[in-house]
């Protein structure tokens, strides 16, 4: 069985970030004990990171690197948000690398750093965190099976047995 539209893939990868020398930073990886399971060909993945593994059957291992614009985007020096400071008197100021969670007028979700921290005001970059990097991903693919009729309803995997987050 290949990785195709509808599969719930189980896989354990390992992320680094490629600088422009070319030298590599460890970003994070997946464990045998906490693997990644996704329904694949549901956009729930980066397409290209998709795209890279098309075909791929269990025991496969497969690496490949995206460029910035196939990953997180480049990186946008105007996507700074201003926000007043009177926003943080319940939680009081973050301080400056801190994450924060925030939402658009369309309820839509997103993280944006804390930069800079004033008086008047917290200034956030509302870049994605990997925007503007290259991104090299080793990849073990672990398992896949056919999602099942409630996840392909729900438009996400229930976990590698289909039993997780009904």
């Amino acid at each position: 069985m290949a990785i195709e539209n509808n599969n719930v893939v189980t896989l354990n990868y390992t992320l680094h970030t490629i600088e422009g020398n070319g030298e590599k930073t460890f970003v994070e990886q997946t464990t045998a004990e906490n693997p990644l399971t996704f329904l694949y060909g549901v956009g729930m993945m980066l397409p290209k990171f998709e795209e890279n593994i098309a075909g791929l059957q269990i025991g496969d291992k497969t690496s490949f690197e995206l460029e910035a614009a196939d990953a997180y985007g480049e990186r946008d020096d105007r996507a700074m948000a201003q926000l007043p400071a009177d926003m943080f008197n319940e939680t009081g100021m973050p301080p400056v690398g801190e994450v924060l969670p925030l939402q658009d007028n369309q309820g839509n979700q997103f993280r944006a750093v804390v930069v800079e921290v004033s008086p008047e005001v917290v200034v956030a970059d509302l870049n994605h965190p990997m925007a503007g990097k290259k991104l090299n991903f080793d990849i073990e693919i672990l398992a896949m099976r056919p999602a099942t009729e409630e996840e392909l309803a729900h438009g996400h995997s229930h976990g590698a047995d289909g039993t997780e987050g009904h």
